[in-house]
């Protein structure tokens, strides 16, 4: 990366300092902007070529509050920060000699055929990003053949999104104090066409997200919502939403009431919220058609483990009876390869969806999508994998057992 200041005389670059004057400058900039890799006083120049790129366009899109909102994590955010890290802890073991002149990266999730293992996470409140919110997003997935999870904490109702676009939509869910309220949106979703329910069990109560609490978080009306709950959360002290969720919130879900879940639709129901092998192996008991290892985009319990480095544990507890999904601090292409070799079968992607919808709208979505498939081919095109169903845990090495290597 190259830097520059609006008075520049040097440019840094890999700790080096190379003077220069402002004719030079100014083709300097004109470079950078034309490779669309550069800052000028701290602002991008021209397209992102990555996924982490779109996060500073959100930044300078969002109010502040908004963007805390959608970027922060519980507390002290270490969860937040090993999300990330710990993928980039994981060594890729590349195969070489190996015919990978074509690359497919389609596969099935629940028989639902997608072009690549890259699911569209259940995020909140997209209209906070841009105006058509959760309708542009659902617009991209379609485009991308990709399955989009809609929250249910979203701006848009499931029947705007479904009548938007024809693509594979599941349905996120909480479960209320008023079970009844949950009944009906069940319903509505699977009349819409929702193919399977995503049911959140990480959420008891909302994690402490201090940020919300600095910037006296805004909790906005959910449509879905309208005409079926009316809650007027107050909170003199920090975030709205923090109020509303402990209003709403059914503190008593546990495992017996995963029946009666099943009992009130058709729709195969997915589990996100796993994070330990003994979780693991009681929600294959109960039967749901899936389970994801998630730690809510660390923004519930801080300290708890990156979700990459538990990610094995649930594969082996479950030993194939279930398939197994990753959400968690997925950047890159070489990440998605990461989780797939230690036995996920397909991604889910959250905040760069966000930050691609803010930056963009449902352009944005659509780039933050392609750039991952693009790295994602790439890396298994260079670590010798023509399928998605060769990738395998020979081809990564990871902490521990390059740890272990060394003893």
């Amino acid at each position: 990366m190259v830097w520059f200041g609006s008075n520049c005389d040097s440019v840094h670059s890999s700790g080096a300092s190379v003077q220069i004057g402002p004719t030079q400058n100014s083709k300097l900039v004109q470079f950078m902007a034309c490779v669309g890799y550069a800052r000028v006083d701290d602002k991008m120049v021209g397209e992102p070529v990555n996924v982490n790129e779109f996060q500073e366009l959100a930044r300078e899109a969002l109010p502040k509050m908004y963007y805390d909102f959608y970027a922060g994590g519980a507390e002290d955010q270490n969860t937040l920060k090993e999300n990330v890290e710990a993928l980039h802890r994981i060594m890729i073991r590349p195969r070489v000699l190996v015919d990978v002149s074509r690359i497919d990266m389609s596969t099935t999730v629940l028989g639902y055929k997608i072009s690549a293992p890259i699911l569209i996470a259940p995020t909140a409140l997209h209209k906070l990003a841009h105006p058509e919110g959760e309708v542009a997003t659902a617009k991209a997935a379609a485009s991308c053949n990709t399955i989009m999870v809609l929250s249910f904490t979203s701006t848009c109702t499931v029947e705007e999104v479904a009548s938007s676009c024809n693509a594979i939509r599941f349905f996120q869910l909480y479960v209320y104090k008023k079970r009844d309220i949950v009944a009906v949106l069940v319903q509505r979703a699977e009349r819409n066409g929702y193919k399977a329910l995503v049911l959140t069990v990480d959420t008891p109560r909302l994690g402490r997200r201090e940020s919300d609490i600095k910037n006296k978080m805004v909790a906005p009306r959910l449509k879905n919502l309208e005409g079926l709950l009316s809650i007027e959360a107050d909170s003199d002290n920090g975030s709205k939403l923090e109020a509303y969720a402990k209003e709403t919130m059914d503190a008593s879900l546990c495992w017996k009431d995963i029946e009666w879940l099943k009992s009130i639709t058709n729709m195969p129901i997915l589990i996100k919220g796993i994070l330990t092998h003994e979780d693991a192996i009681k929600a294959a008991e109960v039967g749901v058609a899936g389970i994801i290892v998630s730690n809510h985009g660390a923004r519930q319990l801080d300290y708890t483990p990156a979700t990459i480095n538990v990610l094995e544990e649930v594969v082996r507890a479950v030993v194939g009876r279930v398939p197994v999904f990753f959400d968690g601090g997925v950047r890159r292409g070489t990440d998605v390869f990461k989780a797939l070799a230690l036995g996920a079968q397909a991604v889910l992607i959250g905040r760069p969806v966000i930050f691609g919808l803010a930056a963009k709208g449902e352009n944005g979505v659509r780039q933050v999508i392609q750039m991952l498939k693009d790295e994602l081919e790439l890396t298994m095109a260079l670590s010798g994998c023509p399928s998605v169903k060769d990738i395998t845990r020979g081809h990564v090495r990871t902490e521990h057992e390059r740890f272990h290597s060394m003893l």
